[in-house]
């Protein structure tokens, strides 16, 4: 049986820098809506790959740049504390301004492709990679970001400054947040304080707070999965898309 999916590593530009980024879309005919995956501090690797695929599955063209690589190229490890350790120093590297350009060339990938709507794209991203969806989510072609337990939102921005809360009122689209109750990283009053500047800016949104999760519950090759939370929490993502991107074909 033909695969559903096909996938491959492409080079796309972020100004005039190349990134490499990992491209999944249906290997059927048609127009689908496009997605920009944003990956953990892990890099893009099996976990971000196979949300990649699902995507693809679904019936988006999906698109995860490697958003580490002006420090290092292909960044791709696991969860070790070694690898944590790593990750989070080059996230420490990281600049908003060079994030969103990163973001910006995924989308103009996105739109050169034949099979890809024009008409907006969306954007997930896990870690810390939800909160640069979150910053992503100010860029006026995302339609729809799902934000999965991104810390610091409400006290920092990468590379420094206001923190990225602070840029709510300019999100043009329709943002979903994912939190766990049991997460160390993200208290529930940071939650709240997500939850009430989207509905001060009336910001199209809904904020999901899964009871006993932890942070990483989406993802099954962490200690803290949990099966529940991310089964639920996907299906609230393909309802977001598709009630927000071009309808798959």
């Amino acid at each position: 049986m033909p695969s559903l999916v096909r996938s491959e590593t492409v080079s796309i530009s972020s100004g005039d820098e190349p990134i490499p980024a990992y491209l999944a879309e249906p290997s059927r005919p048609g127009t689908f809506g496009g997605v920009v995956v944003i990956q953990e501090v892990f890099g893009v690797n099996s976990h971000i790959r196979e949300v990649t695929e699902r995507l693809a599955a679904a019936g988006y063209v999906a698109l995860a740049p490697h958003i580490y690589h002006r420090q290092v190229p292909n960044f791709d490890v696991g969860y070790t504390e070694a690898d944590l350790e790593l990750g989070r120093r080059y996230k420490m590297g990281t600049r908003a301004d060079e994030l969103l350009r990163d973001v910006q060339g995924a989308i103009a990938y996105l739109y050169s492709k034949d099979n890809v709507s024009r008409a907006g794209v969306g954007c997930i991203g896990f870690c810390f990679g939800g909160h640069v969806a979150y910053l992503a989510a100010t860029l006026p072609e995302v339609k729809a970001t799902a934000s999965f337990y991104g810390a610091g939102i409400t006290s920092t921005t990468p590379g420094g400054g206001e923190p990225t809360l602070s840029l709510t009122p300019k999100i043009t689209g329709t943002l979903y947040g994912f939190f766990g109750t049991e997460d160390p990283l993200i208290s529930q009053t940071e939650v709240d304080q997500i939850e009430a500047a989207l509905t001060e800016s009336q910001i199209p949104h809904r904020i999901f707070r899964y009871e006993g999760a932890n942070h990483g519950f989406f993802c099954d090759q962490r200690y803290s999965y949990q099966a529940e939370a991310a089964k639920d929490a996907w299906e609230k993502v393909l309802d977001l898309f598709k009630s927000t991107l071009i309808p798959t074909t």
